[in-house]
């Protein structure tokens, strides 16, 4: 529980990111005032005469700085210049006072704040794209505020319940755990929704939201920016980020897996088609999939006779552990593993990044369920097998 609701504080990956340290480069100085240069100017609160501002850029891994401006007496800042794109940029006094906008040539940004809180109080006009940007980041502040706030009673109620081996009540703490998540990704993908030919939108669904989980809208706006803007590098970077995702979205046919059974010999998932097959991706050595295990026995023991299966997916990489966890827990279905740990041939091939993960197939082996677990998983079977 500890590490699946530490694991939603990254919905603040916008905070982070706008915390990296600097990389020192030669300056792109604004030179000009034409039509083809960008222009931001500000307006600070709290903020002396001489103070400097910092101006960095979003690069692959961390802000790169850019440019530095002066505050005159009267709290204000300009900086123009040119920049080949449109692209995330960084506004600071400070590590702890930073803005995020848009700059692009030919925008004429404003920014207004005080110079020791940015965060909370800045405003941004003259760029739609900022303006997205800045919705989006203070959704986010709230969703890790909300969880920060959250957590340490959620994680106690979580210990008592499981020391007492009560799993209805550690279900319904996850399930609040994941309905705090849930608000602030409704509300970003909201966001993104009405600004589909943004690179802000690009960049959130391809490095803050799951684009697994949001496919048919990242695919939506990768689409679009394709056709708008096919050179941005916030287009190439989601459409990158959905390729692997492709080949497993909601109604495709699910990749072929043949690994070994425990006996030795290769099981195809395709032998199972004709039955709604769960392919269960977990581990011996996984903590949350151990935990979760007797909700998908008891699924698989209810459903079992009904035309349901189960075939799991191991990455451990140790023959011995991985047995001794199938015995130990019930695990009574089908399973297979190349034991390779995260390289695994089928992890590979369904682009899995954690476990537990689950894909649900219908019997003509199209994906019709992702990550469905306890009650949602026993919904989703009874819906189905009726």
């Amino acid at each position: 529980m500890m590490h699946k609701m530490k694991s939603l504080l990254y919905m603040g990956a916008l905070l982070g990111m706008a915390n990296a340290c600097n990389k020192n480069t030669t300056p792109t100085t604004g030179n000009t005032d034409g039509a083809a240069s960008y222009q931001l100017s500000g307006q600070l609160q709290n903020a002396p005469a001489g103070t400097k501002v910092y101006l960095a850029e979003l690069g692959e891994t961390q802000f790169v700085s850019r440019d530095t401006a002066t505050v005159d007496e009267k709290g204000q800042f300009k900086f123009t210049g040119s920049v080949p794109e449109p692209g995330l940029y960084q506004v600071k006094t400070s590590d702890q006072s930073q803005a995020l906008v848009v700059l692009s040539n030919g925008s004429r940004v404003e920014l207004t704040g005080d110079a020791n809180q940015l965060p909370a109080t800045y405003t941004v006009k003259g760029s739609p794209d900022s303006e997205l940007l800045k919705n989006i980041n203070r959704t986010l502040q709230a969703s890790q505020q909300q969880m920060q706030q959250a957590m340490p009673l959620l994680e106690q109620r979580y210990t008592r319940a499981a020391q007492a081996g009560r799993q209805d009540s550690m279900q319904i703490i996850q399930r609040k755990a994941e309905a705090l998540q849930g608000q602030g990704q409704r509300e970003v993908a909201r966001l993104v929704r009405q600004q589909p030919n943004s690179v802000v939108s690009a960049f959130v669904l391809s490095s803050v939201l799951n684009p697994d989980e949001n496919f048919t809208l990242a695919d939506s706006v990768a689409n679009q920016l394709k056709a708008s803007q096919p050179n941005s590098r916030y287009t190439k970077a989601l459409v990158a980020r959905l390729e692997p995702l492709r080949a497993t979205a909601l109604g495709t046919t699910a990749p072929e897996i043949s690994l070994a059974a425990p006996d030795g010999k290769a099981l195809p998932l395709t032998s199972l088609r004709g039955k709604y097959v769960l392919i269960d991706f977990w581990a011996s050595w996984c903590g949350p999939c151990r935990r979760e295990n007797p909700n998908v026995v008891k699924a698989y023991n209810k459903y079992k006779g009904k035309g349901f299966e189960i075939y799991g997916v191991s990455f451990d990489q140790d023959r011995g552990k991985w047995l001794k966890a199938i015995e130990a827990d019930g695990l009574t279905w089908k399973h297979v593993s190349d034991l390779k740990g995260w390289e695994s041939a089928a992890g590979q091939a369904y682009g899995i990044k954690s476990i537990p993960a689950s894909i649900l197939l219908d019997p003509q082996g199209r994906i019709i369920g992702k990550n469905l677990r306890g009650e949602a998983l026993e919904a989703k079977l009874a819906s189905v097998l009726k």
